[in-house]
């Protein structure tokens, strides 16, 4: 695939990726979009009333 490259060890394993992000920038977005939600649904969550609750006391949030 043209704009990406990987780079091996050497053994020929690959270790590494380059992406040219004027090519896959989008690519590259999703992929660490991806990344960052997998790290994230481990955290502790609050519904979304509890949120608001906690903006509105800090007056960040009206109604």
């Amino acid at each position: 695939m043209k704009g990406i490259d990987f780079l091996t060890n050497k053994r020929g394993q690959k270790t590494a990726v380059l992406i040219d992000l004027k090519r896959h920038g989008r690519l590259w977005e999703d992929f660490y979009d991806s990344i960052v939600a997998r790290k994230r649904a481990r955290e502790p969550r609050e519904s979304l009333d509890v949120v608001k609750d906690r903006l509105r006391r800090a007056g960040k949030l009206r109604g």
